[in-house]
């Protein structure tokens, strides 16, 4: 996918033509066809830049990024060059992990200031992650991002594997880190994990123990602030904030948490929740219209479900929710209420709109 195609839709939507240049809009490619550095059945390493280890400095604190699919939000992945950079002039090795796709980041990224490697690892196998090869470089990682992709193989490959102890290593040695889509999807203590194909929103209401919504604790369940959190991705393009109150709902109902510590994120496409400290920023792209995306909601709720039962429609209601856009921020540590406002889901039906 293009940059440029996508504002091209925009403006053609208004009637008019545009004539720009094309820019790469990262891991969203399939790749440009090289053929992987190395590798074997279990996995491929595709490299651009130098395989020498940059050696930034560590930095103060962590930096987790959630991105919601659809284009990358450059300013996002900037943010995490910079943290990683520590204000120093070092640059830095960036390592995507992913089980599809190629290269698709690594031009893009290699674009950007400060970037002296990036090494997409694709794993083909739950083998491939104890490679030594791949722990080696995720031990080496100033930067780490999970693509986007099939969540379901991330926790069926990944969970309780030499890889998953390696990516807790590098967040406790402060290496900022983060997932876009199915990647972010594996960064709260609770995942969704589609084990059984998507889910919508619909149907998630209208039975909350509906096959499509699979729930899982084994994978990346102690991230910095995300505890007793779950998040959904393309959240306003796909609808999903159904299906993310329903999440809570489930978790509630078979004992994962209670109702009063329960959070959830939902992050629409063309944008990234950035949490340095304890603060989460929104960043969006520019939208070929003057403004910028982003939209980003944070969900809690405030009384117990009413009813969460097999074949019969949700009831949850008073769910309060603090919606951010582009530049805007919320705390992560103390979920404050400050511009609030609240929806419920009745008998299977959200109401009011919450976007």
């Amino acid at each position: 996918m293009k940059r440029l195609h996508v504002w091209t839709r925009r403006v053609a939507s208004l009637g008019l033509l545009c004539v720009s240049l094309a820019a790469a809009a990262g891991g969203g490619s399939a790749g440009s066809g090289a053929k992987a550095t190395a590798g074997n059945k279990d996995y491929d390493v595709y490299r651009s830049g130098s395989a020498a280890d940059a050696l930034p400095p560590q930095p103060a604190g962590n930096l987790l990024v959630l991105m919601g699919g659809g284009i990358d939000v450059d300013d996002a992945f900037r943010a995490m060059i910079a943290k990683a950079r520590g204000g120093t002039a070092a640059k830095v090795d960036v390592v995507i992990l992913r089980t599809s796709g190629a290269d698709g980041y690594n031009a893009y990224l290699m674009a950007m200031d400060g970037v002296d490697s990036v090494e997409s690892i694709v794993l083909k196998t739950r083998a491939g992650a104890s490679a030594p090869e791949v722990l080696d470089l995720v031990a080496r990682a100033d930067v780490l991002f999970i693509a986007g992709g099939d969540q379901s193989t991330y926790i069926a490959q990944w969970a309780g594997t030499p890889l998953e102890a390696a990516m807790k290593t590098a967040v406790a040695r402060k290496v900022p880190f983060g997932g876009t889509s199915a990647g972010l999807a594996v960064l709260g203590q609770f995942d969704y994990s589609g084990a059984n194909q998507s889910v919508t929103s619909a149907t998630a209401m209208a039975n909350p123990y509906d096959r499509g919504v699979t729930l899982d604790r084994s994978f990346l369940n102690a991230l910095p602030l995300m505890a007793n959190v779950i998040t959904d991705a393309h959240l306003v393009t796909r609808d999903r904030m159904g299906r993310l109150v329903t999440f809570l709902a489930r978790l509630s109902a078979d004992g994962w948490a209670g109702w009063q510590t329960l959070r959830g994120i939902g992050v629409d496409e063309e944008t990234a929740v950035v949490v340095d400290g304890d603060i989460a920023t929104v960043m969006g792209n520019p939208d070929g219209l003057g403004g910028r995306t982003g939209r980003a909601y944070f969900l809690k709720p405030t009384l117990a479900p009413t009813t969460v039962q097999a074949k019969k429609p949700l009831t949850f209601r008073s769910l309060q929710l603090e919606k951010r856009t582009a530049g805007g921020q919320y705390n992560l540590a103390t979920w404050p209420t400050v511009s609030p406002y609240f929806i419920s889901v009745e008998a299977g039906t959200l109401m009011p709109s919450p976007y």
